[in-house]
């Protein structure tokens, strides 16, 4: 293969092809919302609790669902995995830090001294702290394979690709416009 058959967003390395950071960031899963289909049941709550702790304990989760009842709207709340997480860049002690591999925010637990600058610098309110350590409790992505989408029976929460999720929101952006399903 030839240099200029592999596209702007790769190179050649030996006889590899190396991706940019653009084609990684597609590659990558991260779990998605969809508030219209959640019903507010707190399962996805339960399962991540028990995924981490062996407890059935919505206090314990990563992920939590807010409630609006004047909108009659159930909404999960989980980490984003932002492209510069505040959170991290904020840390004094340097407790968090995000992993290279998946992108999800690591906890140190000996070194974080919960002062909670973290979760007032996440803009997604994402971050709760653990009710007995003060640690801060953010969404791992289970290894890779979330509890809390295994058990959201509604599709409410995804693990998506990246590159799904945006053509995905590209089609339903197609269908606010129009009025019309899929690309008219």
């Amino acid at each position: 293969m030839k240099v200029d058959e592999l596209g702007e967003d790769s190179f050649l390395v030996g006889q590899r092809c190396v991706l940019t950071n653009y084609w990684r960031w597609i590659l990558l899963k991260q779990i998605t919302i969809n508030p219209d289909v959640c019903t507010g049941c707190r399962a996805c709550e339960v399962a991540c609790s028990f995924a981490h702790t062996d407890l059935f304990s919505p206090d314990l989760a990563r992920i939590r669902v807010a409630k609006n009842e004047h909108r009659g709207l159930d909404f999960p709340i989980t980490c984003r995995m932002c492209a510069r997480p505040m959170c991290v860049e904020v840390c004094p002690t340097d407790a968090l830090a995000r992993d290279p591999a998946d992108r999800h925010i690591m906890v140190d637990d000996d070194e974080c001294v919960g002062c909670g600058l973290c979760a007032d610098a996440c803009p997604h309110s994402a971050i709760q702290f653990h009710p007995e350590t003060g640690v801060p409790l953010i969404c791992d992505l289970c290894g890779g394979d979330p509890a809390c989408v295994k058990r959201c029976v509604l599709g409410a929460i995804r693990f998506e690709r990246n590159a799904n999720l945006r053509s995905r929101k590209r089609l339903e952006l197609g269908e606010k416009v129009t009025g019309k399903g899929g690309c008219q």
